[in-house]
């Protein structure tokens, strides 16, 4: 019995899925199994109408806001944060925010830009150690690019453009949430933008294309402005990310074909292990559609193996069971095996919920300058 399929729970037989899952082993015909699932790659994958906005210096960190258009909806604000002084060059990092039933705000949510963080932001990163973690790795000696991604933050669905039904079940609803979704009108518009996310992916479905690929190809612009900058050494660029942002990142990782290196934060397990009572939790990210046919998550996350991957499981992770990210682990372990280069995949096991804390941001911010630097 699956717990939240009850007396349905012998669909998943009929279904054919059961525990199994097809295994898309790394390599050209799953990166192209991948993008034909995605279903959005527009011929041009970089930002156009290049504007910079601000730039600012404080706290050893030299910060500017920029912003482009993806060619769709309104623009794309983003920050740039590096080491202040840095003369030469440097590593580049696609810091990607996370999902956490809060589009309100995107960059905000892991880093600090020249004005104080909201209010909200000080009980939010809690799944952060405290800190704004893409400020953090700045300091370490990276050129670090945050950005909202649609429909997070800038890119956000305005409150009216949602339909009446959803509107009023936010109000409804959002007394009863979370306090990490904010208070009064932030509050309600957290839950709606949770509630419309189901919309929208069924426009996605409409028009060809899925919520996780309109993601990796904004992912994909930014980071074509990240290796274009000046101050950044274009073949040394990596992403990460927790959560959401984890989702993001392996499918960056799976997507762009100048990427160099990839975190992944508590979001990796296998299809199978979310099947008893973890699907309801996630993203549309992690469920592309048609994806389940060919192959697993771990598969997706690993298509470009031998593309170093670190890969961090919190073994008390509410969003997963721990067998389905041992079982995610050991099928990682075996596609870089494959590759030729068991090395270049790390998994690391803490104790803990859902987070990326202090000692797994030091851990993972070492690995990538092992990578990167």
């Amino acid at each position: 019995m699956y717990r939240e399929l009850g007396i349905y729970s012998d669909w998943v037989a009929a279904a054919g899925r059961g525990e199994s899952f097809p295994v898309a082993h790394p390599g050209p015909e799953t990166q192209r199994l991948v993008r034909d699932v995605l279903g959005f790659f527009p011929p041009e994958e970089h930002p156009t109408d290049l504007h910079t906005e601000d730039r600012w210096e404080q706290d050893g960190l030299q910060g500017e806001e920029v912003s482009w258009s993806v060619g769709y909806g309104p623009r794309t604000r983003a920050w740039v944060l590096k080491p202040a002084g840095a003369a030469e060059p440097l590593p580049g990092v696609l810091a990607l925010h996370d999902h956490g039933d809060f589009k309100f705000y995107g960059k905000e949510k892991i880093a600090d830009g020249p004005e104080p963080p909201a209010a909200i932001m000080t009980a939010y990163r809690q799944y952060y150690g405290g800190r704004a973690f893409a400020n953090a790795l700045a300091r370490e000696g990276f050129v670090v690019l945050v950005h909202d991604v649609f429909p997070w933050g800038s890119r956000r669905f305005p409150l009216e453009s949602m339909p009446e039904f959803v509107r009023q079940s936010a109000e409804t609803l959002a007394p009863s949430a979370s306090p990490l979704l904010g208070e009064d009108e932030m509050a309600v518009y957290n839950v709606a933008a949770d509630l419309h996310e189901h919309i929208v992916e069924k426009y996605c479905n409409l028009l060809g294309t899925t919520f996780a690929g309109v993601i990796s190809y904004e992912d994909r612009v930014a980071a074509a402005y990240l290796e274009s900058r000046r101050d950044v050494i274009s073949d040394r660029v990596g992403c990460i990310g927790l959560s959401g942002g984890g989702s993001r990142s392996a499918l960056l990782a799976a997507t762009c074909d100048h990427l160099s290196a990839a975190v992944i934060i508590g979001m990796m397990g296998t299809y199978g292990g979310l099947l008893d009572r973890h699907v309801s939790t996630h993203t549309w990210m992690l469920f592309p559609a048609g994806w389940p046919r060919h192959g697993d998550w771990p598969d997706l996350a690993a298509c470009r193996a031998p593309l170093p991957l670190l890969v961090q499981y919190d073994l008390d992770d509410e969003l997963y069971s721990v067998e389905g990210m041992r079982a995610a682990h050991e099928r990682l372990q075996e596609h870089y095996a494959e590759a030729g280069a068991p090395d270049a995949y790390t998994g690391e096991f803490y104790p803990g919920p859902h987070k990326f804390d202090l000692d797994m941001q030091e851990a993972a911010f070492a690995w990538l300058k092992a990578r990167l630097a």
